[in-house]
């Protein structure tokens, strides 16, 4: 098993081997310095070159360029002079076991000046730089503590596929691919297969999976392909059990994460994790703008009330905190003709579900599903569906529970916890319009 450069302070006095990149060499006089690192930290190798046992050693670094990797034999010793958490590595061996060979395209340690598009086409080298590798370990452990959340909570995890015969949940937005002799459809979501999972019994379910959206849309928050923790469950009485569902959840996966990376991140990132309280506050569509008015004087023509525009969502966020204290606000009472078919609606239509925006951006759509057949049928006709969703439409035919769920896009809760500007930095290869590479 590989020994990490976080766990060397288990191996004083002991000869362990080590690997990782050349992060740096200090060729002195006397003696090199040779800084390891791998994606948990970094370690001082010092080599004396007045010892005749090192002069092999000596001249393997002599001649090797930074960021190759190597293997290195040799004893782990406490040195409190060394300002690498106190550890040195004394080596009685080194294996190169890849060199760099050519010079970098930027320096991926200062990222400031570097264009964002020249760091996505050398993705991998970006990727090197240490408040990324964490970024990556943060956005692992929120999404262990979500996973957490829900085995707790009796979910299962599914993995539905993503090449569909027809295009999900409506004709537009959707990638066709060319399917042997036929058309197929990469999956917008996996909502139409967690709903089969709920008529098929399965109770409560969950998938961290892609999701591809044929948008054109060049902003700091849509991508064409993303990552989507979408999840849905039984027997429910209102769209307001999945609303407490969700708040719950966050505040578990924070508060966990706070426990357990909290400290690190407010010194990488400078961000402080604010755990939020329960419940969390709602206020309906029309009740927003109306107090967006009020309050910060902002108005929109009537026909743009139906939803929530990109400015709006971003002053709720200061609504959120004046009026709540919160930084978390759910938004309810939309219209149904805006929202999918599949969405319940009451007897007024309105549409029983609901948005969650946190810090001025939407993270989640969420909803009372529609389980009844008829119904169901006639809110696809009234959209104007019927081949594409005839699959689909038969998971109700033969009794499925009430039953509701929600999705949230996992770059964009990383974008949003830890200040980043763009999603095209929190998704491991960033995919837009503009963008199929590397």
């Amino acid at each position: 098993m590989k020994i990490y450069a976080n766990e060397l302070k288990n191996y004083f006095n002991q000869e362990i081997e080590f690997s990782g990149f050349v992060d740096n060499i200090r060729n002195l006089q006397w003696v090199q310095f040779v800084i390891l690192r791998d994606q948990t930290g970094k370690v001082q190798v010092t080599i004396e070159k007045s010892e005749d046992q090192n002069k092999e050693m000596v001249e393997i670094i002599n001649n090797l360029p930074l960021e190759s990797t190597i293997k290195i034999t040799g004893k782990v010793v406490e040195a409190p002079k060394v300002k690498l958490n106190g550890i040195e590595i004394i080596p009685s061996k080194i294996e190169v076991t890849s060199k760099s060979l050519d010079e970098l395209p930027f320096n991926f340690k200062d990222l400031n000046n570097v264009n964002l598009d020249t760091r996505l086409d050398y993705r991998f080298i970006d990727l090197r730089n240490e408040k990324n590798v964490f970024m990556y370990q943060v956005q692992s452990t929120l999404i262990k503590y979500l996973r957490e959340y829900l085995y707790e909570h009796k979910f299962t995890e599914i993995h539905t596929p993503k090449l569909l015969g027809a295009a999900s949940e409506s004709g537009s937005e959707v990638f066709e691919v060319k399917y042997f002799d036929r058309s197929a459809y990469l999956a917008q979501s996996p909502q139409f297969y967690k709903q089969m999972a709920i008529a098929a019994g399965f109770g409560n379910v969950f998938e961290v999976a892609p999701c591809f959206r044929a948008e054109n849309s060049n902003t700091s928050r849509h991508a064409t392909e993303f990552t989507s923790f979408d999840l849905e469950f039984s027997y429910i009485n209102s769209f307001h059990d999945v609303m407490n569902l969700e708040a719950e959840m966050l505040t578990y996966a924070l508060t966990k994460l706070k426990e357990e990376l909290g400290p690190k991140i407010k010194e990488v990132f400078g961000q402080e994790i604010i755990i939020p309280k329960l419940p969390f506050p709602t206020m309906s569509l029309a009740d927003i703008y109306k107090e967006l008015e009020e309050r910060y004087g902002y108005k929109v023509p009537d026909e743009e009330k139906t939803d929530m525009t990109t400015e709006a969502e971003r002053l709720s966020y200061k609504l959120a905190q004046d009026k709540f204290n919160h930084e978390f606000l759910f938004v309810t009472d939309f219209p149904a003709d805006k929202r999918a078919f599949y969405h319940m609606r009451n007897e007024d239509g309105i549409l029983q579900g609901y948005d969650l925006i946190w810090r001025g951006v939407e993270i989640t759509s969420g909803a009372q599903r529609e389980h009844r057949y008829e119904e169901i049928c006639k809110n696809a006709q009234e959209k104007g569906l019927k081949d594409d969703v005839k699959f689909y439409l038969e998971f109700f035919k033969y009794g499925c529970p009430p039953h509701g769920g929600f999705a949230i896009g996992v770059d964009r809760l990383t974008m949003l916890l830890l200040n980043i500007p763009s999603v095209k930095e929190t998704e491991f290869l960033f995919r837009g319009p503009n963008r199929l590479n590397p």
